[in-house]
């Protein structure tokens, strides 16, 4: 299955990046018909999680997926599932 990865280590402390990256990958997801997004927002503080949990959350953005997936695993990734 493919993926797309994001990995937000190298930009953590840029707010509007962050976000552009964000739209970026789900909006390639969804142009390459991409099931699954993996988001690396890393373990941390945890404040880019949530960062990245608020952008999913918005109501623009959520009826573009269809879940989001939080590893239990490893604290620091996340996954956006999307059907096709």
């Amino acid at each position: 299955m493919a993926k797309i990865v994001l990995d937000l280590h190298d930009i953590f402390n840029k707010g509007l990046i962050i976000n552009t990256e964000l739209n970026r990958v789900v909006a390639e997801a969804i142009q390459k018909k991409i099931a699954l997004v993996e988001i690396i927002p890393g373990k941390g503080s945890g404040q880019l999680k949530k960062h990245v949990l608020k952008f999913l959350d918005q109501k623009e953005i959520k009826k573009l997926y269809h879940r989001i997936e939080k590893d239990d695993k490893n604290f620091g990734r996340i996954f956006i599932h999307f059907k096709f």
